[in-house]
């Protein structure tokens, strides 16, 4: 048991640190982008299947709620597509589980809004259509993705692909990025409390 903990947990770091050596200007210009719509009063829409799902839900929370204790500041407008079972269940049944996704970002996306579209293959068909949907809308689309960034990176105005085809260090990349956002996005929005943190504001 020592072995596979160790195991995991060593492919784990070597996957961050891959991403450390790829992807740090990647996550930075994401970051950025969303904290430039939230500061235009825009709204952030996240969506994903499965553990992706529980990742959207959890970056909604710290958004709307907080990300540290420490920092006061207002809520942030966050939506995770995947928190309606009467939505999801509907759509499933109504228009297929490929749209339900789609469906939700054209009620309650509009222009100047963000996507978050969330998997760790870059090929779940609900995220893409919420992507494809969500640029006809004039809406940002920011992929968090993996292995190659699949067929939704070409849909993205700014994605952060995880240099990894396993899904678990794909998933814990993938909420280590999302921290790594709302740094940024606390930063930019709120500098005097979060200097109060950090010390700096850079």
């Amino acid at each position: 048991m020592d072995t596979i903990a160790r195991s995991h947990l060593e492919q784990s770091i070597a996957t961050k640190q891959r991403l450390l050596a790829t992807a740090i200007a990647d996550i930075v210009r994401a970051g950025e982008r969303i904290a430039e719509v939230l500061a235009s009063g825009g709204k952030v829409l996240l969506c994903g299947n499965g553990g992706s799902a529980a990742d959207a839900q959890h970056i909604a929370a710290e958004l709307v709620i907080r990300y540290r204790s420490q920092v006061e500041r207002p809520a942030l407008p966050a939506i995770a597509l995947t928190t309606d079972p009467s939505v999801m269940t509907a759509g499933g049944n109504d228009i297929g589980f490929e749209n339900v996704f789609a469906r939700s970002v054209e009620a309650l996306a509009r222009s100047g809004d963000v996507l978050i579209a969330i998997s760790t293959s870059g090929r779940s068909e609900n995220v893409r259509r919420a992507a494809t949907v969500a640029r006809q809308r004039g809406v940002v689309v920011i992929g968090l993705l993996g292995g190659d960034g699949g067929t939704i990176a070409s849909l993205c105005d700014d994605a952060v692909v995880v240099p990894s085809t396993v899904t678990a260090h794909i998933q814990e990349c993938h909420i280590t990025i999302a921290h790594i956002w709302c740094s940024i996005i606390e930063a930019r929005l709120f500098p005097d409390t979060v200097e109060r943190v950090w010390g700096t504001t850079t």
